[in-house]
């Protein structure tokens, strides 16, 4: 039967509405590390997957799903005599000053989402492949920092999604059984990482992968997070999709 009592999110595509955030700060990196060089910059965008002029991401952007120091370690060949720890910091203090574009209204939804009106209160966390501190300066940012129990980023010492030890964590830590975790997020890393922690899947199409892609590894795929709440008192009693 299910009763979630906890729900990990995914920060980006899935809080926070991917292209609208991520773009911005595709353009202030290859703005800040291209100085000026036209050919620099190109070859920049191309490294990070993204369209400058249209301001998208191809699917495939490592962007998407990759930590801070895969970027960094995927730029660092373009920018000869770059010191890679001082270059990683630079693209963290970029991703905190983004202002990022909630994908709901973060507020309601996750208080509702925590003070059900008819059940105890749940357990909110996020596990991200950002770093942790610019999580939490995105959080702020949206006002919701104060309604999260648990936030991690691939820097905080359990790993980077899809394994599964960020949301094992987060599970522990809140004495939580995983079956009755929910795990929120945009791409098939976050799926995966809920299938390794025995969590329920939970898909949202605020990201850039498309339904079809998502569906065969979710037990359900949504518009965007403010549908949870109806979906979730849906599933009381429910037995789990094997």
């Amino acid at each position: 039967m299910t009763d979630i009592r906890g729900i990990i999110f995914d920060k980006d595509g899935t809080l926070f509405d991917f292209t609208r955030t991520w773009g911005e700060w595709a353009r202030r990196v290859i703005e800040d590390l291209s100085a000026g060089d036209a050919d620099l910059a190109r070859e920049l965008a191309r490294i990070l997957g993204f369209d400058r002029e249209n301001g998208t991401f191809d699917p495939a952007s490592m962007v998407i799903a990759e930590t801070a120091d895969s970027v960094m370690q995927a730029l660092l060949p373009l920018l000869p005599g770059r010191d890679p720890g001082s270059l990683l910091d630079r693209l963290n203090q970029l991703s905190g000053e983004v202002d990022p574009a909630p994908a709901a209204d973060l507020v309601a939804v996750l208080t509702q989402l925590r003070f059900p009106a008819d059940a105890a209160p749940r357990r909110i966390g996020l596990a991200t492949n950002d770093a942790e501190e610019p999580a939490h300066r995105h959080l702020r940012s949206a006002g919701v920092d104060d309604l999260f129990d648990f936030v991690v980023g691939y820097d905080s010492g359990f790993g980077g999604k899809p394994e599964a030890g960020q949301l094992i964590a987060f599970a522990t830590q809140m004495a939580l059984a995983p079956a009755c975790v929910a795990m929120v997020g945009d791409s098939r890393h976050d799926l995966d990482a809920a299938r390794a922690a025995g969590m329920m899947a939970v898909a949202v199409l605020t990201g850039v992968a498309l339904t079809e892609e998502l569906a065969p590894h979710a037990d359900v795929v949504l518009p965007d997070i403010s549908h949870l709440p109806e979906w979730l008192a849906g599933q009381a009693g429910r037995p789990r999709r094997a």
